[in-house]
C-alpha cells in the first residue's frame, strides 16, 4: 500500500493522540473531562452538553479522513473542547482545556 499525504496525516494524529491522551487521564486540566465519564454520545448531546454547561460554539473544523470530521468548541470566556465525529453521528470528547485565542490570519496565508 503506498504512503501518501493521507497516511502522513493520520500517522501524525495517531502519534499527537498516543501522547495526548495519557496526559489527558492524569492531568484532568477541565471540568468537561472529569463530568464526561461517557467520553462519547451522538452529536446533538454532545454539542447541547457543551453548549448549556460552558456555552461553547463550533470554532473551526477539519476533515480527518472519510471516516471522521474533527471540530474546535470555544467560548468566549476561553473554554475549548476537541471533539470527533463519526460518520455514524456519534462525537467523542478527545481533548479540553482553558484559554483558547483565536489567532488573525496571517498576511499572505491562503485561508
Amino acid at each position: 500500500m503506498p504512503r501518501g499525504r493521507n497516511y502522513g496525516v493520520r500517522g501524525m494524529i495517531y502519534g499527537l493522540l498516543a501522547v495526548i491522551l495519557p496526559v489527558l487521564v492524569i492531568a484532568h486540566p477541565h471540568p468537561v473531562a472529569s463530568q464526561a465519564m461517557l467520553s462519547c454520545a451522538a452529536r446533538a448531546e454532545v454539542i447541547n452538553f457543551l453548549d448549556r454547561n460552558f456555552a461553547e460554539k463550533l470554532t473551526a473544523v477539519g476533515l480527518v479522513n472519510q471516516n471522521a470530521v474533527l471540530e474546535v468548541y470555544a467560548s468566549e470566556s476561553g473554554t475549548w473542547t476537541l471533539v470527533v465525529t463519526d460518520v455514524h453521528g456519534i462525537s467523542c470528547i478527545l481533548l479540553s482545556g482553558d484559554s483558547w485565542e483565536t489567532m488573525p490570519a496571517l498576511p499572505g496565508l491562503a485561508t
